[in-house]
């Protein structure tokens, strides 16, 4: 029997990646996320997987975010048992964010409990914190550019994905056939992160395609971001940034402090950074050159460029605090943590900001708040929304279609097949058709759970 390949995420959507490569009796699981957005997608972090935790060999992580490694302490929880590989960038930001991820959990379901409103009772986290720091020692580092056998036999190589830090691609090789997994890519004119290494040689290609239906604007951050804190500094107002904690928190981080050293905006303007993740992130950046665009020096002001919020105390206190001020807090989506309860006390004043600062899945509340609703539901109330709302287009973290395209166009020749994964049905069609038309290649957009040959 030869290879194959079973889609249990990151397909038909953008976000719960998972690939299980399966032969002669062997299983490797590429990214183990966790599915967010719309309830029924959310639904399925509940399934059983259609395999055995403990008939999974091995784990190789792309990156660090939810969507790709927040299923990991479920699965090792439910039984597995073997090694998770990954890049040492990967490795140091999941012991942040998967403890973080079941603390929340934690969190959300007691709060569910106290007020009420879930129709489950009690309430119940998918994971612990406890269960998170458990899988921890599961996950091994390996360099960039080192080839090694997750399973015997199996040789994979990581190769850099731009993106956020220690993301990758990743290169599967096995029984004589050459499987590419992209993880998500990076802009190669990104900001903060470096362009992403070119596509090694495969006979398979897995390529993301969260933008794969659009193009990114010429306006850069810098740009469009000064004039949204210039009207809220105006205003004496207090703009909401719902943000992913790893990435897109440290790159507004930077571009703020660029706009104070321009002139451009007040350096009276106060920032606060309140997620304890993000906090331990942005420390990262120092430990991690190389990885990234960002000077020794620039690196250690990153850690200064916002009062950093830890406590719960410290993040309550910020609701007595007048503008003008900037409140950067997790998650990007505005799916849970911090970031709901400064949107619940902030986005009924008109003077006040919500600013969105990339992709928005639907059925999320970023995306409830992108489309222009007036109110949003957080924590079982209907919360009104006067709050000006501006959604960022150039502070993506993902190569858009066109960069997509020019990525495979490095590949040395091309593949037999391409599957167009990890992104909303029309962004992942629209690729297909692209690199059907402009590449001559084959492509295919694989349906949720189904099985296809490598």
């Amino acid at each position: 029997m030869g290879v194959s390949i079973t889609f249990l995420g990151g397909a038909d959507t953008v976000t719960g990646s998972k690939y299980l490569v399966r032969h002669e009796g062997h299983s490797l699981l590429v990214d183990c996320g966790l599915f967010q957005g719309f309830k029924q997608l959310r639904l399925r972090n509940w399934n059983p997987l259609p395999i055995a935790p403990n008939e999974v060999n091995a784990v190789v992580l792309t990156h660090a975010h939810l969507d790709h490694s927040g299923f990991l302490p479920l699965l090792a929880k439910e039984g597995f048992a073997g090694h998770v590989y990954t890049s040492p960038g990967t490795q140091d930001l999941c012991r942040i964010l998967l403890p973080d991820s079941g603390h929340i959990q934690e969190e959300d379901a007691a709060f569910a409990n106290r007020h009420g409103f879930s129709k489950h009772s009690p309430a119940l986290p998918l994971y612990t914190r406890q269960d998170a720091l458990d899988c921890l020692p599961l996950i091994k580092k390996v360099a960039l550019g080192t080839t090694f056998q997750p399973i015997k036999g199996w040789r994979v190589t990581l190769t850099s994905a731009g993106h956020i830090l220690g993301a990758s691609s990743v290169l599967l090789e096995v029984a004589g056939r050459r499987i590419l997994f992209s993880g998500d890519l990076g802009r190669p004119d990104d900001t903060l992160m470096n362009p992403p290494d070119r596509a090694p040689a495969a006979d398979t290609v897995l390529i993301e395609s969260t933008y794969g239906d659009r193009s990114h604007p010429t306006e850069n951050l810098l740009a469009e971001l000064a004039p949204a804190l210039q009207r809220l500094a105006k205003r004496g107002g207090v703009a909401v940034v719902p943000v992913f904690a790893v990435g897109r928190a440290q790159a507004l981080l930077h571009a703020i402090a660029q706009l104070k050293d321009r002139g451009d905006i007040p350096r009276a303007l106060h920032v606060f950074l309140d997620s304890p993740m993000a906090v331990h992130t942005t420390h990262l950046f120092e430990h991690h050159l190389g990885e990234h665009r960002l000077t020794p020096h620039e690196a250690r002001a990153l850690t200064h460029s916002a009062t950093m919020i830890n406590s719960t105390d410290e993040s309550r206190a910020l609701a007595s605090r007048h503008g003008p001020m900037v409140i950067l807090s997790a998650s990007g989506m505005a799916t849970g943590g911090r970031v709901l309860h400064h949107l619940a006390h902030h986005a009924g004043n008109h003077r006040n900001m919500i600013i969105l600062t990339g992709f928005q899945a639907p059925g999320t509340r970023g995306a409830t708040l992108a489309s222009g609703a007036r109110s949003v539901r957080i924590h079982g109330q209907d919360v009104a929304v006067n709050a000006e709302v501006v959604q960022l287009q150039s502070a993506s973290a993902h190569a858009d279609g066109g960069q997509l395209l020019e990525w495979l166009r490095t590949m040395p020749t091309a593949p037999d097949q391409v599957y167009v994964v990890h992104g909303e049905l029309q962004a992942s069609d629209t690729l297909r058709s692209r690199i059907q038309h402009e590449l001559g290649w084959r492509a295919m957009v694989p349906e949720h759970g189904s099985t296809w040959p490598c």
